[in-house]
C-alpha cells in the first residue's frame, strides 16, 4: 500500500469527521475480502494487519481453536488435539486463534473499489454512531423533533441529525401527524436493527413516564423537589390519573399541578391529544389512596383483603356508574394507579354478600362446634371466622365476650377436634384420587385437595371441567388453568389417533 493511499485514508477520515482507525479497519476488511476471492475460499477466515505508520500490511489465514466435540467448520476451526500434535510446545488454548501468513494480495482496481464502498459504509456507520452518542450525552428525557415521515410501523422523527422512531404501539391512538409537524416524545431505549448492528432510537408518546415528564416540565415545584408524582396510570388518548404528594406542607399538590384556571394540566392535555387527566392525592394509607384514586366517585366504605391483594369498594347506587366509568375506565385506571384489585359494588350488594358470608360462618360453627345459632351469632359478631381462630385464640378473649371458663374450654376442644376431623377427611379424599390425576403436569398437593373437595378425583373429571370452573375451584391463573386442562385432555386425542 502506497504512502499516497495512507494520505487518502487520513484525508477521508478528516473530511467525514471520523477516526482514522475507522478507515484503516475498512481497508483491512477490503483486503481480507480480496484475499478470500483470490483463494476462491469464501468461508475461510482472513485477517489483514496494516502498519499505521508505513502502510505495509500482512495477510494471515486463521483458525479458531475449539474442543473436539465442538469441531464443525474445517475452513475456520482446528481442534486443540490437532494443535498439540503439530506444535507440542504451542501455548495456544481453546478460544484462541492459530494463524498462517499468506501472500499479500495486490491492491488492484477491484480491491480499491471494494475498499471505497466499505470505507464509505463504515464512515456512514461511524457518523451515525457519533450522532447517537452526542444525542445520548445530552441525557434528554423528553425530546422535541420534526416528523420526517409517517410509515405503517410508526413515525420517523428527525431530532437534529438523528432519526428516531415512535413505534405504532407507542403512539397515541387517533393522533394524526404529517411531515414537518413538530412533535414531543419520551426517549425510551436504543435497540439494534436485526443483525446489521445498526441502532435505532425508540421514542414513546403513550407511556405513563411521558405523562410524568410533561408534568415535570410544566410544574417547576416538581423539579425543585417541593412535590412529586408518585404514581401514574394512562389509557392513552382517553384518560389518565396521576397521584401527587407534597414534600412541603405549605403546598397544595393538586392545585399546583392543575395551575391557575387549569393552565398547567391543560398544557399537558393539549400535548397528548386532549387526554383527560385526573390529579389525585397520594396517600401511604391504602384505604385513603383507593378512595382518592376513584375520584370523582364518592366511596361509602371499603374492605381490604390483604391475602388476595384486593379491595372491595362499596358505593351508593347513584355513584356506581362514575366509580366504574365508561367501559370500566375509571376503576381500571384506579386499580393500575394503586396496584390493588378493586371490586366495585353497591351498598345493597355488599350487605347481601356480607349476610351470605356470615350465614356460611354461622353454619360452620353450628355444625362443627355443636352450638346453637345464638352462640354462633355471638362468635360471628365478635369477628371470629374460622375454627382455627376459636381453637387457638387466647382463652381470655373468649371470656371477655361473656363465656364462662367451662364453655371456653368446651368450644376450644370441639374446634380442635373438628380441625383434626376435617384434615383426616381431606386426606381420605386425597387417597381416593386417581394416580393419573396425581402425576398430571402442573399438579400440586394444594390443588389436589381443592379438586378432591369438589369431587374431582380422576383425570377425566378434570378434563370435563371448563377453565372458569377450574379457576373457581383452585384459584389458579387463567393461563395455568388452560395448560392443566389441556394436559388432562391430551389422552383423549392420543386415543383418537390410534
Amino acid at each position: 500500500m502506497s504512502r499516497e493511499m495512507l494520505q487518502l485514508a487520513e484525508a477521508l477520515a478528516s473530511e467525514k469527521n471520523v477516526e482514522s482507525e475507522v478507515v484503516f479497519e475498512a481497508l483491512e476488511f477490503a483486503l481480507s475480502v480480496a484475499a478470500k476471492k483470490k483463494a476462491d475460499r469464501e468461508h475461510m477466515d482472513v485477517r489483514v494487519s496494516i502498519d499505521r505508520d508505513t502502510g505495509e500490511y500482512h495477510t494471515f489465514r486463521r483458525w479458531l481453536i475449539v474442543a473436539d466435540e465442538d469441531y464443525t467448520y474445517p475452513d475456520t476451526q482446528k481442534t486443540i488435539e490437532e494443535i498439540q500434535e503439530e506444535f507440542p510446545d504451542s501455548p495456544l488454548q481453546i478460544g484462541e486463534y492459530y494463524e498462517e501468513e499468506l501472500e499479500n494480495v495486490a491492491f488492484g482496481r477491484q480491491a480499491a473499489q471494494t475498499a471505497k464502498q466499505i470505507i464509505l459504509q463504515r464512515i456512514r456507520d461511524a457518523e451515525r454512531e457519533q450522532i447517537l452518542q452526542e444525542f445520548l450525552a445530552r441525557r434528554e428525557d423528553v425530546v422535541m423533533g420534526t416528523v420526517k415521515r409517517v410509515e405503517r410501523h410508526g413515525i420517523i422523527v428527525e431530532i437534529g441529525r438523528l432519526d428516531a422512531l415512535i413505534p405504532r404501539d407507542q403512539c397515541i391512538p387517533r393522533e394524526n401527524f404529517r411531515s414537518g409537524d413538530r412533535i414531543r416524545a419520551l426517549f425510551v431505549r436504543v435497540e439494534e436493527i436485526g443483525q446489521s448492528g445498526r441502532k435505532q432510537v425508540i421514542l414513546s408518546r403513550s407511556s405513563r413516564e411521558f405523562l410524568a415528564k410533561l408534568f415535570e416540565q410544566e410544574v417547576p415545584e416538581i423539579a425543585d423537589g417541593l412535590l412529586e408524582i408518585r404514581e401514574a396510570a394512562r389509557d392513552p388518548g382517553h384518560r389518565a390519573k396521576i397521584a401527587v404528594k407534597a414534600n412541603d406542607q405549605r403546598i397544595d399538590p393538586q392545585g399546583t399541578c392543575i395551575g391557575v384556571r387549569g393552565s398547567r394540566v391543560n398544557a399537558v392535555t393539549n400535548e397528548i391529544g386532549g387526554e383527560r387527566i385526573d390529579v389525585v392525592l397520594w396517600s401511604p394509607d391504602t384505604a385513603q389512596f383507593v378512595i382518592n384514586a376513584l375520584s370523582p366517585a364518592e366511596v361509602s366504605r371499603i374492605v381490604i383483603d390483604e391475602d388476595n391483594h384486593a379491595v372491595d369498594v362499596i358505593v351508593a347506587e347513584d355513584q356506581l356508574a362514575p366509580a366504574i366509568g365508561r367501559g370500566g375506565q375509571n376503576v381500571r385506571l384506579a386499580a393500575d394507579l394503586t396496584g390493588w384489585q378493586l371490586n366495585i359494588m353497591t351498598v345493597e350488594e355488599a350487605e347481601e354478600r356480607h349476610a351470605a358470608e356470615d350465614a356460611a360462618i354461622r353454619s360452620l360453627f353450628t355444625e362443627h362446634l355443636n352450638v346453637d345459632e345464638e352462640t354462633a351469632d355471638v362468635l360471628v359478631q365478635e369477628g371470629f371466622a374460622t375454627l382455627e381462630e376459636i381453637a387457638y385464640v387466647p382463652s381470655e378473649e373468649l371470656v371477655e365476650i361473656g363465656f364462662d371458663d367451662a364453655t371456653v374450654d368446651t368450644l376450644r376442644g370441639r374446634a380442635r377436634d373438628a380441625i383434626l376431623s376435617l384434615a383426616m377427611a381431606q386426606e381420605e379424599k386425597l387417597e381416593g384420587i386417581d394416580e393419573n390425576l396425581r402425576t398430571l403436569e402442573g399438579m400440586d398437593d394444594d390443588m389436589l385437595r381443592d379438586l378432591a373437595q369438589a369431587g374431582v378425583t380422576t383425570r377425566d373429571d378434570l378434563a370435563e371441567l371448563a377453565v372458569d370452573e377450574l379457576i373457581e375451584i383452585t384459584g389458579v391463573e387463567t393461563g395455568e388453568a388452560e395448560k392443566i386442562i389441556l394436559a388432562a385432555r391430551a389422552h383423549w386425542f392420543e386415543n383418537n389417533e390410534q
